[in-house]
């Protein structure tokens, strides 16, 4: 069981069920649907059932390449098996699309588009130059899979994409750094090792601050409801555990994980 868990990258994982839950707590609330609704749990249930898809799928397409570079993951280290990590792919696959169906077309259509980005990312993009496009695609759908599923209007998210997808691929940048050496030694070619370890840290690190930057500008100029102190404090709060990135890849990557939250809150907080 340890071993099937792990498949799912939990940490990551988990951060972006929260989010994603928090996102539709607060679009549900605000839109006077109520906050606890059976669409916002089949929607949470969706992403999650994306989560398991899209981690489980990726150690099983990374096995041979994990048995040269990483050792200790699920499948090499013998914690469990190829065969078991498809299938708790398919079987995160056919969740997302079972609680789907009844949140009506447009939030099924958004979910599967998501989902089969990060799906030709582990298949195949991870691997090649084009490996940030997915990030910017699958999490820039989100807000607006996660406003569909609640059943509130689009509109509501409108400038999310433009900050969350960019957010996101500086996110991916900060973690090709992280196994820059491993994805070296076995001739990957994704962006990351396209653009060499420098450029790559000042691209990831620069993304994250401008959006943090374009967070700001957002809250200052939201016309839902006024804006606090509280929500700029955590603006700003977001952008500082970005900026302290500029020491590290570890700790942009941690930074970033923070900055998430805090601006998740502060949106919330900001557009009443």
């Amino acid at each position: 069981m340890p071993g099937l868990l792990r498949l799912i990258h939990p940490a990551p994982a988990l951060t972006v069920i929260a989010l994603s839950g928090a996102l539709g707590l607060i679009l549900a609330a605000q839109a006077d649907v109520g906050p606890f609704t059976v669409r916002l749990g089949l929607t949470t249930l969706a992403v999650a059932g994306s989560q398991v898809l899209t981690g489980a799928l990726n150690d099983w397409a990374d096995r041979d390449r994990d048995r040269r570079v990483q050792s200790t993951k699920p499948i090499p280290s013998g914690a469990t098996t190829p065969q078991a990590a498809f299938g708790v792919a398919v079987f995160g696959g056919a969740l997302q699309l079972a609680v789907s169906v009844p949140l009506g077309p447009l939030a099924l259509v958004l979910g599967a588009a998501a989902s089969a980005s990060a799906v030709a990312y582990n298949l195949w993009l991870s691997r090649t130059p084009l490996s940030v496009l997915p990030y910017l695609f699958s999490f820039g759908l989100l807000p607006l899979w996660v406003a569909a599923g609640v059943g509130v209007d689009l509109g509501r998210v409108g400038i999310a994409p433009l900050l969350v997808g960019p957010f996101a691929a500086a996110a991916h940048l900060a973690n090709a750094l992280r196994d820059f050496d491993a994805d070296a030694r076995i001739g990957s070619r994704n962006l990351a090792q396209v653009l060499g370890r420098r450029a790559t840290f000042a691209l990831a690190w620069g993304i994250a601050v401008a959006v943090g930057a374009g967070v700001g500008v957002a809250l200052l100029i939201g016309d839902k409801a006024p804006w606090s102190e509280l929500s700029l404090g955590l603006g700003a709060v977001g952008l500082a555990a970005v900026a302290q990135g500029i020491f590290g890849p570890r700790r942009l990557w941690a930074g970033m994980l923070a900055a998430a939250v805090c601006w998740t809150v502060a949106w919330a907080l900001a557009t009443g």
